[in-house]
């Protein structure tokens, strides 16, 4: 069973917080307390390296001081790892973050500096990763820093400004986000977290972050998609449907949404209306995500490594930048002998993974193939 989940991503207007979407007495004390100020908090150590950066720019525009001070080779030589969303602090200190949490980081400095900062919510094509049977779509945000005009933080020239963005597009080509808030910011956030106790079956800890999420912005409609995963997760199919419902009200056209709640009307034997929810998903989305990837590792499990190739190459189609296509591929070929298309694989599986862990796995299971590969004799 798979749970659709989403990461960065904004929605229509804001509104009250439904209270009746909410069952506290569900669940454990809350955990999760982080503020807005302790997501964007600089520590005495970011605030050292803002006037550090403020005393060697050496003439330069302070915002491309600070951009060239965080991400050229000599700088703070920051990487990317989507397995924890951090603070700004956090992702400081560990060099390293997802591009929500490299956003804050910067944003935060920025703003230490007074630098104008815009944040953007950044229209792609769906990406899709999973964790066990959770499955996530993740948006993407990026911001713009501002070049001030006056001593006033609120005064910078619109037209002129430096876009930062942690995964640009690959023609490299300027992409006009949507501005959000940093409200909308901490709300993406609190339900990343959310997401990420949930992979972990914290569920007590993922309730809180999703209500927090949903009270930070009542309009980021997947943070109610996630709330409802966790009821979902923790046995409480009522309050799910509740807040599955309620987001399809307000977004029906929703594939995650309707995904999530067919699949729960046929847990609980209610055939007839998950069909009618299915009929008007595949209207949406013809194939859903991971589809043809699901196919491909039961044809594993069977022993059929020709059709497993087939099929991770056919989801390879739909997103070639997903690192666990192109790992289950190189396994396909391996079955097939085929070492030399496997080790082009787990190579580019290493290169689209986005944490250290999937990278040193990917790592030792190249090794592994090479070794095999040189004791097997040519054919």
């Amino acid at each position: 069973m798979a749970f659709l989940l989403s990461g960065c991503a904004t929605a229509p207007a804001p509104e009250e917080a439904p209270g009746e979407l909410f069952a506290d007495h569900l669940f454990g004390p809350s955990t999760a307390t982080l503020t807005e100020a302790e997501i964007f908090g600089l520590t005495p150590a970011m605030k050292a390296y803002v006037k550090e950066v403020q005393r060697h720019r050496r003439g330069r525009e302070i915002r491309r001081a600070l951009f060239e001070a965080l991400y050229q080779r000599d700088g703070l030589q920051l990487e990317y790892d989507s397995a924890l969303t951090r603070t700004a602090a956090q992702a400081f200190a560990a060099r390293q973050g997802n591009c929500l949490s490299l956003v804050i980081m910067t944003a935060a400095l920025a703003s230490e500096m007074n630098i104008p900062v815009v944040f953007q919510d950044m229209p792609v094509d769906d990406a899709w990763s999973r964790s066990g049977d959770l499955y996530f779509n993740s948006g993407h945000v990026n911001l713009k820093l501002g070049r001030i005009l006056r001593e006033s933080v609120s005064s910078y020239d619109s037209a002129t400004y430096m876009v930062v963005d942690f995964q640009p597009p690959p023609d490299r080509r300027p992409v006009e986000g949507n501005p959000i808030s940093r409200q909308t910011v901490v709300a993406m956030f609190m339900n990343n977290r959310a997401a990420e106790a949930l992979a972990r079956d914290r569920f007590d800890e993922a309730y809180w972050w999703s209500r927090h999420a949903i009270v930070a912005d009542p309009s980021l409609l997947y943070a109610y998609n996630t709330l409802a995963v966790v009821y979902r997760r923790h046995g409480n199919p009522a309050m799910a449907e509740r807040t599955l419902r309620w987001a399809l009200d307000r977004e029906p056209k929703s594939t995650m949404v309707l995904n999530n709640l067919a699949q729960l009307l046929d847990a609980e034997g209610r055939k007839a209306e998950a069909t009618v929810l299915r009929e008007r998903l595949a209207r949406l989305q013809p194939v859903t995500p991971f589809y043809y990837f699901n196919l491909g590792r039961t044809a594993m499990a069977m022993g059929d490594w020709q059709r497993a190739r087939q099929l991770f190459e056919r989801e390879l189609q739909r997103d070639p930048d997903y690192h666990e296509f192109h790992a289950w591929l190189a396994a396909a070929l391996r079955q097939l002998g085929d070492h030399r298309r496997a080790d082009q694989h787990i190579k580019r599986a290493m290169a689209t993974s986005t944490t250290r862990t999937d990278h040193a796995l990917y790592a030792a299971k190249l090794d592994r193939l090479r070794a095999h590969a040189a004791q097997t004799p040519s054919q």
